[in-house]
């Protein structure tokens, strides 16, 4: 193992490792051959060197190098420069798309205009570039923080990363306070983080977690939830939303799940919808984020709705209406993109549905296009015991049934005798009045 002792750097053979060239990305190691051959250096970095020494395959691979986006650019037909806060290069290949990143700064000279904070200190532009060891401390954490080298299968390790990989431990970059400070939602990757790799967050990167969760507030909806989606979709959700809970920060975020968490009939409801979600992304199964958040946010419709009802709406309108309040009061929260909205209502008002089992309106609702998903929710409900599982298992039955056997399962409506109406007499007609008056 070789040390620079200025720097910290520890670069590690393969021997030591493990991690062969073959196992990144033949796109990834196309944009690393191309960069170095030019002159540049390039390094596959981040999640995807820790989840390959952790033996579990990369979602994605990024790359860091020392050229500027435009170089980078220049050097790939297919390829676009992005981003605002931070300029990044998305190259693609065929259906794979690698993100670039120049290196980073770790502290801007006071005079350079385009690395700016806010009051809190959160970053809002950062588009200060530097050498590989500053941008190794600006990572987030020292897992994240490992830069592997194809060319020579060497990791190269400013910062101590691998060792906390081989102790399970998730540690923060810097003090903790300024880095949570400059970007809150590592609050959240640290959380996420930990029960996706069954990691114990470090005391110094846990310390600060509750005191700081109001910074939160200060983060675009948008990006809150693309984080949060991250972490339901990690495979282990349950056990992110238990520390995020723990941790103080769930409050901001999804409020209702605190004390919903706290309920029983709640808590089984939440509970089978996220064990339903892990076991589909373990199983490699797509999930639906309209689904998922139809889910999180179904108690909260009920009590609108509820509220609505004591008021006097009658049922449907009120349902209606209770689905834009929910939906309001949840986007100035967590951005919950409005595309979602379509498929989310059209789950909760087809529940009603379901309670309908004579006649036509079973067929109905069978031919229904989001018939399946607000099956899957039913069965949710019924699991949880918020409805009675004989109604998930007619259903059940119902789908898999042939039209004669179908037509033996509806069940009779019960008809109400309807007051007979008053036949009006009818007027005479003028004729008829003269024949009378002749009379």
């Amino acid at each position: 193992m070789q040390s620079d002792n200025a720097s910290h750097l520890q670069r590690i053979p393969v021997s030591q490792h493990g991690l062969m060239r073959a196992q990144i990305s033949p796109c990834a190691l196309k944009v690393t051959d191309t960069l170095q051959q030019a002159g540049f250096m390039a390094f596959i970095v981040g999640g995807a060197v820790r989840d390959l020494l952790l033996k579990s395959t990369p979602k994605d691979f990024d790359v860091a190098t020392n050229a500027t986006p435009e170089q980078v650019h220049a050097l790939f037909r297919r390829s676009h420069i992005i981003g605002r806060r931070f300029r990044l290069v998305h190259v693609m290949c065929g259906n794979d798309t690698i993100e670039v990143s120049t290196f980073r700064a770790s502290a801007a000279p006071e005079e350079h205009g385009d690395h700016v904070t806010d009051d809190t200190g959160r970053i809002v532009r950062d588009n200060v570039f530097g050498s590989q060891e500053s941008d190794a401390q600006r990572r987030d954490f020292t897992v994240n923080a490992l830069y592997y080298d194809p060319a020579n299968e060497e990791i190269w390790d400013f910062q101590g990363g691998l060792n906390d990989i081989e102790h399970r431990s998730l540690r923060i970059i810097g003090d903790a306070m300024t880095r949570y400070r400059e970007d809150p939602v590592r609050m959240l990757r640290a959380t996420r983080f930990a029960a996706k790799l069954d990691f114990h967050i470090d005391e110094s990167a846990r310390t600060p977690l509750s005191q700081l969760a109001d910074l939160l507030g200060n983060v675009p909806s948008s990006r809150l939830f693309d984080e949060m989606l991250k972490l339901l979709l990690s495979g282990h959700s349950m056990r992110a939303i238990e520390q995020l809970r723990d941790e103080g920060l769930l409050h901001g975020i999804l409020p209702m799940l605190n004390d919903l968490l706290e309920e029983e009939s709640g808590n089984r409801f939440i509970v089978e919808a996220l064990k339903n979600t892990d076991a589909r992304v373990k199983a490699g199964k797509s999930v639906s984020p309209a689904f998922l958040f139809a889910t999180l946010l179904w108690h909260e419709l009920q009590i609108h709705h509820q509220t609505r009802l004591d008021a006097g709406e009658t049922t449907t309108p009120a349902l209606f209406s209770a689905m834009e309040d929910t939906l309001g009061q949840q986007r100035a929260r967590l951005a919950v993109p409005r595309r979602l909205d379509g498929m989310m209502k059209e789950i909760w008002s087809l529940q009603p549905r379901f309670e309908q089992r004579s006649g036509s309106r079973p067929f109905r609702l069978l031919g229904h296009p989001r018939f399946r998903a607000g099956y899957d929710f039913l069965l949710l409900r019924a699991e949880s015991g918020e409805v009675p599982m004989e109604l998930a298992d007619w259903w059940t039955e119902f789908q898999a049934a042939d039209e004669a056997q179908r037509a033996t399962m509806l069940i009779a409506s019960v008809v109400t005798e309807q007051p007979k109406r008053r036949r009006r007499r009818k007027k005479p007609s003028a004729a008829e009045v003269v024949e009378i008056v002749n009379e």
